[in-house]
């Protein structure tokens, strides 16, 4: 495979549950590309995930990817707690519903389609890129008003 597409991930909550945005940050070579979006009421956790499903599903084509994330959540989920999950019929370890299980069945599905490495960043912690996706993060959650 060629060199990878790094992509950059935040989510961001103005309560939790409350208005949220999801940022990306994709690049490749010397190429960028920002997205962007949000929804009205949310929870962080779901907008973590929806920042990374938003990022691998704007590849055209499978790719080797490095996911950047600094959410624990979705770090551990998809490199620790995946697989029993599955294993489970989609229960945690005291046989309860995953959470946003939706959102991790349509993450499951496209990290099937790339070579996927996952890195976590400690956000807020002047990381370029991660300030950025944050930045975008915020840019996509929705204003009352």
């Amino acid at each position: 495979m060629t060199e990878a597409v790094h992509i950059y991930t935040d989510g961001a909550c103005k309560g939790n549950p409350g208005p949220g945005g999801w940022g990306v940050l994709l690049r490749w070579r010397d190429r960028e590309r920002e997205l962007f979006g949000g929804e009205a009421a949310t929870t962080n956790n779901r907008m973590e995930l929806r920042a990374v499903i938003e990022g691998l599903s704007a590849l055209e084509r499978s790719m080797r990817v490095v996911v950047h994330t600094d959410s624990q959540y979705v770090h551990k989920g998809i490199t620790e707690w995946l697989a029993a999950w599955k294993a489970r019929g989609w229960k945690t370890a005291d046989r309860k519903p995953v959470k946003n299980a939706d959102l991790w069945r349509a993450l499951d599905a496209l990290v099937a389609q790339h070579a996927v490495e996952w890195r976590w960043v400690r956000g807020h912690a002047g990381h370029p890129e991660n300030e950025r996706a944050d930045a975008l993060a915020n840019r996509g959650v929705p204003h009352r008003g």
